[in-house]
Formats: C-alpha cells, sequence, structure tokens
C-alpha cells in the first residue's frame, strides 16, 4: 500500500498539486521595508521638486535675461540715455586721444550698429501741441535743427544721421577726384571749450566713390519698398512714386550733398573750378534734395577768393545749370556755403548779388572760422594745452562762433530781402505806393510766420530801362541756413527769428553725443511756448 500510494502521489499532475497545496496569507511588510519604499517616494518628490526649481529657475533667468535684453535695446537704442552723453562720449575720447581716430571709430560704430538695427534713434511720442515744423523749399520739415558737414565727409551714415532727429543732414565735403587732404594730425579738441579746431583739407573718396554708395542706398530703399531692383527701381524713387524726398528717402527731411573743387586745382583759373562743382552735380545731383557749394573751407588753399562776385556768380551758375540737368522730375535746390570770415559790407553784398544773378536758392552761414579773436572771453580760464592748440593751423568751430553767426544771418537777411542789385542808371526810388509796399515787408521774425507760408515770395522791381515803365514779378525768397556754435535751443531760436530757416550743429553733437538733436528740439519747443 505504502508503494501504491507513492507511486500514486507522484502521478499527480503539478496543477493539481498546486490546487491541493495549503494556501499561505501574504506576509506582511516589515518596518524596514515600509520606510525603505517612504524614503524612495520622499527622495523620488524631492527630486521631482528639485527639477520643477530647476525648470523655474531657467524660466526665471530666461526671462529676466529677455526682459533686459529688451530693456537693454530699449535704453542703449534711445538718444534720451544719458548714458551717451555722460559714458560713451568720454570713452571714445580717452581710448582715442587723436581726435580724427575718435570721428572715424564714431562712424564706423554708427553705419555697424545700423546695419544690426542697433543705432541710437530719436524714440518719443508727440505729446506736445507746439509745431516746431518749417518750411523750406516747399516742404514742410519736422524741425528746423539740421547736421552740418563734416560729421559724415563720405556719406557713409546718413540714415543713421537722420534717426537721430534732424530734419536735415548735410553729408561731405565731396571733391570730383579722390584726394587725401592735409597730413596728420589734422583734427584737435578744445575741451575746455567744446571746441575744435580742423585743417583737414577736404579729404574726400571722389565723387563716383560717393555717387556710388548713395545710388546703392537709393536701390535698397527701392527693393525695401517693393518697387523692384535695379536701375527701373531707382528711378522710380528719384521720380517721386515712393512720395518721400529723394534724397532724403524720409518724408519731413532732406539731404544736403556738399560739393567743393580739388585742392590741385588752379583757384585762378574759374573755367577749371567751374569744371570741379559741375563734376561733382553731375553725379551726385540725382542723389540730392540740396546741392552745398562750399567756397568757404579755410583748409583749400585760394578757395575762399571764390568768394569774389565774378567768379563766385560764375561758379554758381555753372551749378545751377548742371542741376536742372538732374536725371530726375524735380532739380535739386542749390546752396552756397559762404565764410565767417568775410564780413566787410562790401564782401556781404557782392555775395547777395552773386546770388541773385546766378538763380541759387539760398546761403549757408557760415564754416569754420581762421581767426582767434573773440574766442575766449576775459573771464575765462583757459587752460596752458588747449592755449597752445588754439595757435593750431585750421578753422575753428566751437559755441563761441554764435555771436558772429547771429550777427551774419541778421546782416544776409537784410541784404537778400532787397532783391537783385540793380545798376545805378536803373535804381529806383521808392515814391510809387507799390513800391513803397514791397520795401516796407516786414522780415519774418518768428519760427511761427514760417509755418504759415508755403512758398515764401519777395517781390523785386525791374529797374526803368530806355523808357519801359518798371515791371514788377515775384522772386522766391532765398532761404538761410546757419551753422556755427549753435549748442540749445535759445540759440537756435534766437537764428531762426533772426531769418534762417535751419539751424545746424557740429560740434555740439560731437561733445554731446546722439541725444543732442533731441535736447535742442526739446529746449526749442520749451522756448517758443514760454514766449
Amino acid at each position: 500500500m505504502s508503494h501504491l500510494y507513492l507511486k500514486s502521489s507522484r502521478s499527480y499532475s503539478a496543477p493539481l498539486r498546486r490546487a491541493l497545496a495549503p494556501r499561505s496569507r501574504p506576509l506582511l511588510s516589515s518596518p524596514a521595508s515600509q520606510t525603505s519604499r517612504l524614503a524612495s517616494t520622499t527622495a523620488s518628490a524631492a527630486s521631482d521638486a528639485r527639477s520643477l526649481a530647476r525648470r523655474l529657475k531657467i524660466l526665471l533667468y530666461g526671462t529676466s535675461l529677455s526682459l533686459a535684453a529688451v530693456f537693454g535695446y530699449l535704453y542703449m537704442t534711445d538718444t534720451r540715455a544719458s548714458i551717451h552723453q555722460w559714458a560713451t562720449v568720454p570713452l571714445i575720447r580717452y581710448l582715442f586721444p587723436d581726435a580724427e581716430d575718435a570721428h572715424h571709430f564714431g562712424t564706423t560704430a554708427l553705419r555697424t550698429l545700423y546695419g544690426f538695427g542697433l543705432n541710437p534713434r530719436e524714440r518719443t511720442r508727440k505729446d506736445s501741441k507746439t509745431d516746431i515744423g518749417v518750411i523750406v523749399f516747399g516742404h514742410k520739415l519736422q524741425n528746423p535743427i539740421g547736421t552740418s558737414a563734416g560729421i559724415d565727409k563720405l556719406a557713409e551714415v546718413p540714415d543713421a544721421l537722420f534717426a537721430l532727429g534732424p530734419a536735415i543732414v548735410e553729408v561731405g565735403g565731396c571733391t570730383p577726384l579722390a584726394q587725401e587732404g592735409n597730413p596728420k594730425p589734422r583734427l584737435f579738441r578744445l575741451p575746455g571749450q567744446n571746441a575744435l579746431i580742423n585743417r583737414y583739407g577736404l579729404n574726400s573718396k571722389g565723387a563716383d566713390d560717393m555717387a556710388k554708395r548713395l545710388r546703392e542706398r537709393v536701390r535698397l530703399y527701392a527693393y525695401n519698398e517693393g518697387y523692384g531692383a535695379g536701375e527701373d527701381a531707382e528711378q522710380l524713387v528719384l521720380d517721386g512714386a515712393a512720395g518721400v524726398p529723394p534724397g532724403s528717402l524720409i518724408e519731413g527731411k532732406l539731404l544736403a550733398v556738399q560739393v567743393a573743387k580739388n585742392k590741385d586745382t588752379n583757384g585762378e583759373d574759374i573755367a577749371a573750378v567751374t569744371r570741379d562743382y559741375v563734376y561733382c552735380v553731375e553725379r551726385l545731383a540725382r542723389y540730392a534734395d540740396i546741392l552745398v557749394v562750399n567756397v568757404s573751407s579755410p583748409n583749400t588753399p585760394g578757395l575762399r577768393t571764390l568768394q569774389r562776385v565774378e567768379p563766385l556768380t560764375q561758379i554758381l551758375e555753372g551749378v545751377v545749370g548742371a542741376a536742372k540737368e538732374a536725371k530726375r522730375k524735380t532739380s535739386p535746390k542749390v546752396m552756397v556755403k559762404v565764410s565767417p570770415d568775410e564780413d566787410s559790407d562790401e564782401q556781404l553784398e557782392g555775395i547777395a548779388e552773386a546770388i541773385w544773378r546766378s538763380g541759387v536758392d539760398g546761403v549757408i552761414v557760415g564754416n569754420t572760422t581762421n581767426r582767434r579773436t573773440d574766442l575766449v572771453s576775459a573771464d575765462s580760464t583757459i587752460l596752458h594745452k588747449e592755449s597752445q592748440l588754439l595757435r593750431e593751423q585750421g578753422g575753428y568751430s566751437g559755441p563761441q562762433m554764435f555771436p558772429r553767426t547771429l550777427s551774419l544771418v541778421k546782416r544776409y537777411r537784410a541784404l537778400l530781402d532787397q532783391g537783385p542789385s540793380l545798376p545805378p542808371s536803373t535804381e529806383l526810388t521808392p515814391k510809387t505806393p507799390e513800391v513803397a509796399a514791397i520795401n516796407d515787408q516786414p522780415i519774418s521774425s518768428t519760427i511761427n510766420d514760417k509755418l504759415s507760408k508755403t512758398k515764401e515770395t519777395s517781390s523785386t522791381a525791374i529797374g526803368v530801362k530806355n523808357g519801359v515803365v518798371p515791371v514788377f514779378q515775384k522772386q522766391e525768397k532765398k532761404v538761410i541756413f546757419a551753422t556755427g556754435g549753435i549748442t540749445n535751443g535759445k540759440q537756435a531760436l534766437e537764428i531762426l527769428n533772426a531769418g534762417a530757416s535751419v539751424a545746424q550743429i557740429y560740434t555740439a553733437l560731437i561733445y554731446g553725443g546722439v541725444g543732442t538733436v533731441l535736447r535742442i528740439k526739446s529746449e526749442l519747443r520749451n522756448e517758443v511756448e514760454r514766449k
């Protein structure tokens, strides 16, 4: 039996044996096992918390960095940022002891930043009821502030300069052929006076180089505005299809291009000198709203002698004729830039006569000065080093020039408002009511007067000749731009009330930084509101 039992038990199948086996209760977890599981759960939760904290920290850092980048961008690209005046300007001056090197660095920096959209620009809302716009050459300009030539000698950064807020940007001067200018050093700082002395000698890469640069600027604008690419698109923009001035390419602003003769051109050969200016005009007129004829640089031998009546008239007539042939629907206006040192009554009368005879549209008063008198007031102190620099040859520019500029503007306004000079045999005396009324016309004395006219004109009398009755005709009033020592809004308003339409700045921008234009406009607006 025992044998049979064993045999039969071995024959049970494995499933049956498992079924017959007594069921056992699951073992309860030991305290150690529970602690281990709890620790594992806690560690996992802690890891999740740390991971969440890391993600939140990264998000916080990322957001902070993004906000810092945005606010940093808005701050650094805003001309109101004080860092531009109080940090950037002194730093550049420290890093570049040579003033010309500093100038080149500033131009390069502006060009590079503009290419990446990181350039300083005016970023303000128009929340003032005071409109400081002016009418110039039939254009309603946004404001009466401009920058003078010399800041952008090669037309490398006109758009970056426009972004700072002026309504007029003047580039150049440009000579027909490339020339190096005078030996270095040729630009000197006088920080105690916020002044400069330069003897650049019209360093230029030539008219063809500047024309190429300005042409590419117009074509890029045409492409970005959807007019296509190439010469046809360029012509569309120049002919006014975009509804903006063909020079500035910005509504309410104008681009002035200054031209001059080469240093090696014989100043006594007026025909050769005229050819120099005409060569520049033929290549640059298409891309300018205003052409500026520089006959007043103190650093080109014989240039200022061209301000005599006959040579100046011949040169200006050549420029005006060439400007009218510009290949576009409208011709650029022509202005002549005169010296502040040619200030005798005879000299001013001769220049005014040349302006009327040649058909030039206006005058820029003035340029740098060779004189060193009245540049330091009796109650001011000047460093010994700067007193030595005052002896350097070259043209002086700085705040001390303002009284001279203001005086010259008043004198030119009075002369130009008299109209063309008449030969002694045909002069008319104001005996008739018509002539008396003409001579009694007041000169505009406030900025608001300029705003009320879309086209300023002055009546002039054509004298009696061979018994013919006098005929009256209207001629456009000559426009005056003023440059020389203008550093604040109060001075700008004085210049405007003296008869100028635009106040141009140079050294004020060099020493004050990129926020200078906005500061002067704000001060000007406050002065107008106060009055």
